[in-house]
């Protein structure tokens, strides 16, 4: 839905502009090539999901770290729901989905035993959504046959985001989840990384009540605090020990525009 604006339209135009990402002066510097032999440690990733020409060189690291971290078979993607449209929590079930990179399947055993309790089967919640969308001409950039089940979540509050997060640690198999989310919206750039920086610690202790503390208290303006939470619980109920920021960055950075930045920032959690 959002090739054209968010990422290019055209798959050699959607090639060059991810490479750019790497390779930016704000970027981890290079493609990188997949490790087939990769150890594997990563249990979650955290990416921001503006358009490429904004937070693509953040994002960049996560997909870099993937990458030097080996191979999976699915990618479980959690984002904010921003139209509002359909349940509480929505995972799509059945039709691929498409990029100008071509197709990605969903991974529908997966996706079948994670229904019930807050989680429904609903098309409409992403029918117009592109916080789970942007993230798949990454994954397709760097791997082939990887599958996806994308989970948009509308109700983010705490008690909801644990309940997906324990869902998902029940699934079984080679897996990465990844978290969609950018952090502080239309603040000076200051202001921004002050308060994502106090979000992003408690996020790196694996906290996720304190983060929701620090949400409030700083009246931070992060979309995808849900899915964050989310990730946060499945990520220690699957054994995470530890957790990283590889990048933080503004809007302004890549824009210019310091006065009103939304923050971004690539989070991993390994076992």
């Amino acid at each position: 839905m959002v090739a054209g604006s968010f990422y290019a339209g055209n798959p050699e135009e959607l090639r060059r502009q991810i490479e750019w990402c790497y390779e930016h002066q704000l970027g981890p510097g290079a493609v990188p090539q997949v490790d087939q032999h990769g150890p594997r440690e990563i249990v979650v990733v955290i990416a921001p999901h503006a358009g490429y020409q904004a937070s693509g060189p953040v994002a960049a690291y996560v997909y870099r770290e993937l990458a030097v971290d080996g191979v999976f078979d699915t990618a479980i993607i959690v984002g904010p729901n921003h139209t509002g449209y359909g349940p509480p929590v929505s995972l799509w079930m059945e039709k691929p989905w498409e990029t100008p990179l071509g197709e990605v399947e969903i991974d529908k055993v997966l996706a079948q035993g994670l229904l019930g309790g807050t989680i429904e089967a609903d098309e409409t919640a992403h029918i117009y959504e592109h916080s789970i969308e942007v993230q798949l001409p990454w994954l397709q950039h760097l791997y082939q046959g990887v599958k996806i089940v994308p989970i948009a979540m509308l109700a983010q509050g705490l008690e909801t985001a644990r309940e997906v997060g324990k869902a998902i640690s029940r699934c079984p198999g080679n897996l990465v989840i990844i978290a969609s989310t950018d952090f502080t919206h239309y603040e000076p750039h200051a202001v921004a990384m002050a308060k994502d920086n106090s979000v992003i610690e408690a996020i790196l202790d694996l906290d996720e009540e304190e983060m929701y503390a620090r949400l409030g208290s700083l009246r931070c303006t992060m979309c995808g605090y849900g899915p964050a939470a989310s990730a946060i619980v499945a990520a220690r109920e699957a054994g995470a020990k530890r957790a990283s920021l590889l990048k933080y960055g503004t809007s302004g950075e890549t824009t210019g525009d310091f006065s009103q930045v939304v923050g971004y920032g690539s989070i991993v959690m390994r076992r």
